[in-house]
């Protein structure tokens, strides 16, 4: 699913050694949770990298910085590895020029 024009964006970039799938799904229902709870957006899934060596989570909505203070305790949650990051995305999805913030988690 693609977000709405005008959304704004985190995206989770998780580093991991070895993948526990249980793990990645039960972290996709807390990012859920974190962002329904506050009525802030959607979590649109995540992917994982064919080695395992990395998940990433997307989240949507109008108000990135929200979005990453309502999620950031179940990401500091997951056992990931150094080098793990967040995107927060001022603008819309299809926009080239929309201002972006790489956060070190």
């Amino acid at each position: 699913m693609k977000a709405d024009a005008g959304e704004q964006a985190v995206l989770i970039y998780l580093q991991t050694s070895r993948v526990d799938f249980d793990r990645v799904v039960k972290t996709e229902d807390e990012l859920i949770a974190a962002v329904d709870e506050k009525g802030l957006g959607e979590v649109d899934g995540h992917e994982l990298a064919a080695d395992g060596s990395e998940v990433v989570y997307f989240i949507y909505g109008p108000d990135a910085d929200a979005l990453l203070a309502a999620v950031e305790p179940v990401i500091r949650g997951f056992p990931a590895r150094e080098g793990s990051y967040a995107i927060k995305r001022y603008g819309d999805v299809d926009d080239p020029n929309a201002r972006e913030v790489r956060i070190d988690l």
